[in-house]
């Protein structure tokens, strides 16, 4: 995988608050950290992303015609099942 070199501009705090992550072996450098925090906010916001497509397909499937209890109960049994 290729590397692509940055320059980034940082506040005192901001500059603070990364060498404290890496003083505490969290991280070896100041690029393992900003690359961290990258790959969370793609994990971040690609479940975002699911989740909004969820309610989309929700939304659209229109009104059920299932009593609350039912669709609870069946909630229940995909759970216990592993199949949700």
């Amino acid at each position: 995988m290729a590397t692509i070199r940055k320059t980034i501009t940082l506040s005192d705090n901001q500059d603070a608050w990364i060498k404290a992550q890496i003083a505490r072996g969290d991280f070896t450098n100041d690029s393992e950290y900003i690359r961290d925090l990258v790959r969370r906010d793609q994990e971040s916001q690609n479940k975002l992303a699911h989740l909004k497509q969820a309610i989309a397909e929700g939304l659209d499937s229109g009104i059920s015609d299932r009593s609350l209890d039912a669709i609870w109960a069946a909630a229940e049994e995909r759970s216990r099942s592993g199949n949700g």
